[in-house]
């Protein structure tokens, strides 16, 4: 698997055919990887997951430690996760939500950034 820049690589076209990509966190108590398959959308360099629940386990991951790991149309890179803020990114957290609801029907919930670092 090639590791890949998600801004000059990963062609829209590639993500656009995709329905999930593969998220590794490390475990916040054993420091273990734990990779889930997720919904996401795509907007200019960044790749966007949203939480259905904010206690789910992966985001409890991600917030003790934000490196992760991203894996999508043969192609995987290491990213920093971070949850969009209703009050600060009120902007960015809608069009991150309209573009879920537009391709999954469903766009509810915490939202996370995935940036390649």
């Amino acid at each position: 698997m090639k590791k890949i820049n998600p801004s000059s690589n990963l062609k829209d076209s590639d993500t656009d055919r995709q329905q999930y990509l593969y998220l590794t966190t490390r475990g916040r108590k054993s420091g273990q990887p734990r990779e889930i398959e997720i919904w996401f959308t795509r907007q200019g360099d960044c790749f966007y997951v949203i939480a259905e629940y904010p206690t789910a386990r992966w985001l409890q991951n991600l917030r003790a430690q934000p490196e992760v790991q991203v894996r999508i149309a043969g192609a995987k890179f290491q990213a920093r996760a971070r949850v969009l803020s209703a009050e600060n990114e009120p902007a960015l957290l809608r069009a991150v939500q309209e573009l879920s609801r537009k391709k999954y029907g469903w766009g509810d919930g915490v939202v996370v950034e995935l940036r390649e670092i």
